[in-house]
């Protein structure tokens, strides 16, 4: 596998004159700025980046694997079944989106996933605009970009609810996992497209696989102690590299409308198990600037965090037994903060409708009002604030 290094960089366009008369220095327009976001092969390449003072980061590329459903299972239309009661799914109810006055109309969402099914029910009406960052072609072979698109933007199926946002009219699909799984330079520059096609919110629910990379470098001839330390540094590499990424999209919203960064946590803790562990969520989801999402379960004393969800995210979502499109056709249930994610994706395209209606659409009040919607009131009173941070998202009510 040919190494690849992503390199990060603010781009400057060239002052231009202004036509007229001249009054000192005014007579040029301000300098516009936007991300760039170059992936190289070559190491004197980055080397030579690093010289350059638009450089904000650069690391080599490292393995980024979907995070996977912990669980999948049928759906049956039988009004009677909880998750279908009075044909709303219950992450759609549990969110406060069935009250809300919102849809997300005018609002651009951006999913990094696995792709999407265009020709499921749930997407009609939906202008899908599709980049494959992966070699394997458009559309999706998985499922799971299918079911978190479903959750953030369907349209009702057979009569049930399953989208958060369902007055979404464009979406940006990435397919950034494929066969061979993904990179992070595969995300890095899918973040870029969508910010270049106007995302306001982009949702991931993917994470930097480090054993998988770690293994790698093992494969490339390297002791483990060597592959475990270059494994380290290129974790902490591509940290910086998220980082920069979400600094220069909200310093960079003076030139275009805000967008918000949500990703999964994962779902590699056992809670449950004897003896129980817990495992920190990992980039992108922690990285700067991000809202990182934790999944939460229904029971009969309230809202708890799921066996399966890491620690450290900002806001929790609904993210066990939620219904959503199934490729083919029809819906089908996962679990997961893949699933919880998408809730909080869609929760925030309302925000932003409320937001650019009344005026208040910045980078700053975007990102705050998200998670300062979240509750802890609907939740057992033993859930923690490392397990499910500020509570469970909501919509705006008003």
């Amino acid at each position: 596998m040919a190494e690849e290094y992503v390199i990060i960089r603010v781009r400057r366009a060239p002052r231009r004159r202004r036509r007229g008369p001249v009054f000192g220095p005014a007579d040029a327009e301000p300098d516009t700025e936007s991300l760039d976001v170059n992936v190289v092969t070559s190491r004197d390449a980055v080397a030579e980046a690093h010289a350059d003072p638009d450089v904000k980061a650069s690391a080599r590329s490292m393995p980024m694997q979907l995070i996977a459903p912990v669980s999948i299972s049928a759906v049956a239309l039988d009004a009677s079944a909880p998750a279908l009661a009075a044909n709303v799914a219950w992450g759609v109810r549990a969110v406060g989106a069935d009250t809300s006055p919102f849809d997300g109309n005018g609002i651009v969402v951006a999913v990094l996933d696995t792709g999407i099914d265009r020709s499921h029910p749930a997407f009609k009406g939906v202008e899908l605009i599709e980049k494959d960052f992966t070699g394997d072609g458009n559309g999706d072979v998985n499922g799971h970009g299918t079911h978190c698109a479903g959750t953030i933007f369907g349209r009702d199926v057979d009569g049930m609810r399953i989208g958060i946002a369902r007055g979404v009219t464009t979406a940006l699909i990435g397919k950034v996992i494929g066969k061979a799984g993904g990179s992070s330079a595969k995300i890095a520059s899918a973040i870029h497209w969508a910010i270049e096609n106007n995302a306001n919110v982009i949702s991931m629910s993917l994470g930097i696989d480090f054993p998988g990379y770690q293994a790698e470098l093992q494969r490339e001839g390297l002791r483990p102690e060597p592959a475990t330390s270059m494994a380290l540094e290129g974790y902490r590499q591509n940290l910086a590299v998220f980082d920069s990424i979400s600094e220069l999209i909200e310093s960079l919203a003076r030139f275009h409308e805000p967008c918000l960064l949500i990703a999964a946590a994962g779902n590699e803790s056992r809670r449950q198990n004897v003896p129980p562990y817990e495992i920190a969520a990992s980039p992108p989801a922690v990285s700067e600037g991000f809202v990182s999402v934790a999944a939460l379960q229904d029971g009969p004393q309230g809202f708890s965090v799921a066996s399966f969800s890491n620690t450290g995210a900002k806001l929790s979502g609904p993210g066990v037994n939620i219904t959503s499109a199934k490729v083919g056709g029809g819906l089908v249930s996962m679990d997961g903060t893949s699933m919880a994610t998408p809730h909080v994706a869609g929760v925030a395209a309302l925000w932003a409708q409320k937001l650019r209606r009344d005026g208040t659409f910045t980078s700053s009040k975007f990102s705050s009002d998200v998670v300062s919607s979240a509750t802890r009131s609907p939740l057992i009173p033993a859930s923690t604030l490392a397990a499910v941070g500020a509570g469970i998202v909501r919509a705006p009510q008003s």
